[in-house]
């Protein structure tokens, strides 16, 4: 298999096991044809990720040229190079920020921020070309990817467990999806070759959602550690949170954001592997490493 990636300085690099070509800046590589002579299927997965804050129409454009243009780019390549199938990572921002019901794929997109409505035109622009070429598409809306070399707030939360740190989070009623790369992976093999995925959309998830503390607790299981957790009104952490121009990120703990992956698993026959406390175990172990290393 064949893959790209902007740097091969990364510190995964060698645990990919891919002929890796470096890209750098996605927005100005020009060399998809001759990557894609004789390929059968492209994943298509990188993007400019949510960033906290990040908004406003120079924000918006910044994110549309690495996640809309670049995407249009690499099918348009693909589609020139007789590829079969075009399997495009969306996220669950596309759809918006949560709330007390899952969403499923006829869920009204209502997407918040810049990332959210990049992905989402993305995603448009993707069955667009699907319908004007006849390229088979598909389409994962993922919501939280954890599992080695994991970042950003997950990794800062097992941080804070395993450095005792006291969460004022015990009386969080919320409800989040996730899903193991291992799981990950295994739906995006299933995506690749199943007649039915053509032209479609799914949620994936690991099918079990966590409310905040919940997870904190199978971290600290995983790490054997005791969960140290403290009992705080939670409309008390979104005002200091947002006195503390920290608003969204509070928000991220406290609010939910749940997929119905129903769809994959009953269309598609999909059955997720791995089982959440063992995603989590196996993350646990990579963070273990990774402080002894």
């Amino acid at each position: 298999m064949t893959g790209t990636i902007r740097s091969l300085e990364a510190d995964h690099v060698s645990t990919l096991g891919l002929n890796l070509h470096e890209t750098g800046d996605l927005e100005y590589y020009e060399k998809w044809p001759e990557l894609l002579a004789g390929v059968d299927a492209v994943i298509h997965l990188a993007a400019r990720v949510h960033v906290m804050g990040a908004a406003g129409a120079a924000a918006l454009e910044s994110y549309r040229q690495a996640n809309v243009t670049v995407t249009e780019k690499l099918l348009r390549a693909a589609t020139a190079a007789g590829v079969r199938r075009f399997v495009f990572l969306s996220s669950v921002k596309a759809i918006g920020e949560g709330g007390v019901d899952a969403y499923s794929e006829d869920t009204r997109p209502e997407p918040t921020d810049p990332y959210g409505v990049s992905k989402l035109e993305a995603e448009q622009t993707v069955q667009a070309i699907g319908r004007e070429t006849g390229i088979e598409t598909v389409i994962l809306r993922l919501p939280l990817v954890y599992g080695p070399y994991v970042r950003a707030n997950f990794l800062k939360l097992m941080q804070l467990v395993d450095g005792g740190v006291p969460l004022p989070l015990a009386s969080v009623r919320n409800s989040r999806s996730m899903i193991f790369i291992g799981n990950l992976v295994d739906a995006l093999q299933v995506c690749l070759q199943h007649e039915q995925a053509a032209g479609q959309n799914f949620m994936v998830s690991d099918g079990e959602d966590f409310s905040t503390p919940g997870l904190i607790r199978s971290i600290a299981g995983a790490m054997g550690r005791k969960a140290r957790l403290l009992a705080c009104p939670p409309f008390f952490l979104k005002l200091v949170g947002t006195m503390c121009g920290k608003g969204q990120v509070v928000q991220r703990l406290l609010g939910s954001l749940s997929v119905d992956s129903s769809k994959i698993r009953s269309q598609l026959d999909w059955v997720p592997p791995y089982l959440t406390k063992d995603g989590i175990a196996e993350t646990v172990a990579w963070y273990k490493s990774s402080i002894v290393n």
